[in-house]
């Protein structure tokens, strides 16, 4: 017996010694839970309850939509009298186009610019030292406690002050000055990258902008998209703030259009909850195809976001 296999016997042998990497995997898989088939049936159990709850109401609505005023509420997912016309009527009815079209702008002016606008403002809280920073940023982040409803009246004031209170702008423009949220989010990513990049790159002779743009983007890739994402969502849903400033039917967004759809066919209207269906799944769709667009881009943000913990 060699000198080295002498060592690594009287290793092995050593009470405090590592375990082998075999039974290292076992304890792993072990912690994993309930193994086997039967572990796998319960998890496949719980999946399809879990899919079925959620896609219940969806395909319920989905199914309103193609029934006739009588047979909505039957709970019946395949109708029995099926009938398509409720979608050529909602677009005859109303200028469904137009709203599509308001929201699709909108959403998109107000997702590209808190991702930017919230981006530099986490970056320059990640990488810049200065006095009182800390003491500056909790006091971005205690905005969050604010509820929404107490910046309504002054926000309108000042937007009535300006003279476009009656106009689309106050549906995007504020996200220009960043979100709380997001400059969290984006924050603590940032904290994140090695600071030996950036300071190899300002010893190189680049700029901060250059930092910002060349470095700090593409590594953040995957929280930019998620923020892009988040924002895409909540604008598009956002019906608050267009009740309050859009009073003409042409500059509705859709969740301010469905509202005039169900005040019209809906309570206290003429009672053709298929119409309002019919209108819920076209306001509806675009969210469910932009989340299967970005499916990957999304979990991958989360995931990553996770990790940085």
């Amino acid at each position: 017996m060699t000198v080295l296999d002498e060592r690594r016997t009287n290793d092995a042998e050593a009470p405090g010694a590592a375990p082998p990497a075999a039974k290292r995997r076992r304890t792993v898989g072990e912690r994993r839970g309930p193994a086997g088939p039967l572990g796998r049936a319960i998890r496949m159990i719980l999946l399809i309850g879990c899919s079925i709850a959620f896609l219940y109401p969806f395909l319920w609505l989905v199914s309103a939509s193609f029934k006739p005023a009588q047979q909505v509420f039957d709970n019946a997912l395949i109708p029995e009298t099926f009938k398509p016309g409720n979608y050529s009527e909602i677009w005859d009815a109303f200028p469904m186009l137009t709203w599509l079209w308001n929201s699709t702008v909108i959403t998109l002016a107000a997702a590209v610019a808190v991702t930017i606008s919230s981006g530099l403002v986490a970056f320059g809280f990640a990488y810049f030292r200065f006095p009182g920073r800390n003491v500056l940023f909790a006091l971005v982040i205690g905005t969050m406690m604010l509820p929404g409803t107490v910046l309504m009246v002054p926000q309108y004031l000042i937007w009535d002050w300006m003279h476009l209170s009656s106009s689309q702008l106050p549906l995007w423009a504020p996200n220009l000055f960043g979100s709380a949220f997001y400059i969290f989010l984006l924050r603590q990513f940032f904290l994140g990258l090695p600071r030996e990049l950036f300071e190899a790159a300002r010893v190189d002779g680049a700029s901060y902008w250059t930092l910002y743009w060349r470095i700090a983007v593409p590594l953040c890739k995957p929280a930019l998209l998620v923020t892009f994402i988040f924002e895409i969502q909540a604008a598009w849903t956002d019906l608050v703030r267009p009740l309050i400033y859009l009073r003409d039917p042409e500059l509705y967004t859709v969740p301010r259009g469905l509202k005039a759809v169900l005040d019209q066919f809906g309570e206290g209207g003429e009672w053709r909850w298929e119409i309002v269906a019919t209108a819920s799944v076209i306001v509806t769709l675009p969210m469910i195809l932009i989340f299967f667009l970005c499916q990957r881009h999304f979990t991958e943000g989360i995931a990553t976001q996770g990790r940085k913990g």
